[in-house]
């Protein structure tokens, strides 16, 4: 996809929603619009979405699956995650029932799945990540979880609007 990037369509907005789902970032990210390239589309989603509330990390928490476990549905959005999640590298069954049962703590614990990004990561780093963040508070794991949805949006839209896309 070259040149300018209109987001006042119904299937950008959808393209967007797949990229972080929060209608208020949504909303704002594609009245900004149209964006001349990429990566001005991608600084205008972090720009939106610095201020994030707890209700809008629970908004968006709701559209991602466990870490681990598969998306339900075959949207966008369930499909960039398997494929984030693909990416962690083969299955290592130690590895990954210490995920789940750290995904079970996390859950009791804040309320909430755990939300990481996952692209770049393995599957013993995303372990290592869960372990540390078990031991925040509940608002620096929030403000944790809101710095994990940027870098996701980021990266998904660079995927969903970049030149391959």
């Amino acid at each position: 996809m070259s040149g300018v990037i209109d987001t006042s369509t119904p299937a950008a907005r959808d393209r967007l929603a797949a990229a972080l789902g929060i209608a208020r970032w949504v909303d704002e990210v594609a009245a900004g619009g149209p964006y001349p390239t990429v990566e001005d589309l991608v600084a205008a989603g972090d720009r939106a979405a610095q201020d994030l509330t707890d209700g809008e990390l629970d908004e968006a928490v709701a559209h991602h699956p466990r870490i681990g476990e598969r998306a339900e549905g075959d949207g966008s959005s369930a499909l960039l995650s398997a494929g984030e999640q693909a990416a962690l590298g083969r299955n290592d069954e130690g590895v990954d029932a210490a995920i789940a049962r750290g995904n079970d703590v996390y859950e009791q614990r804040f309320g909430r799945v755990f939300l990481i990004r996952a692209a770049g990561r393995s599957r013993q780093e995303v372990l290592d990540e869960l372990q540390r963040r078990l031991k925040d508070d509940d608002e620096t794991e929030a403000a944790e979880a809101k710095e994990q949805l940027r870098q996701i949006a980021a990266l998904r839209l660079r995927t969903l609007f970049g030149e391959d896309a």
